[in-house]
């Protein structure tokens, strides 16, 4: 009984994969890297500029006190 309901899911899993699925093209696939790398080095930068910008506001605050 559990192991036709393996094969059922399988089965189905495999035609919604084939049929189903829109997969995007190699320019599209290519864009969307581009867009990922973009946005990931925007992201870094800001969170070293965050980073920078507390450790400065910290070096201050420690020679007050």
């Amino acid at each position: 009984m559990a192991k036709n309901r393996v094969v059922e899911y399988v089965t189905e899993s495999y035609d919604e994969l084939i049929n189903k699925v829109s997969w995007p093209t190699w320019s599209e696939l290519q864009n969307s890297a581009v867009v990922v790398s973009i946005a990931s080095l925007i992201i870094a930068l800001v969170v070293f500029m965050m980073d920078e910008f507390f450790q400065l506001l910290l070096k201050q605050f420690y020679l007050l006190f």
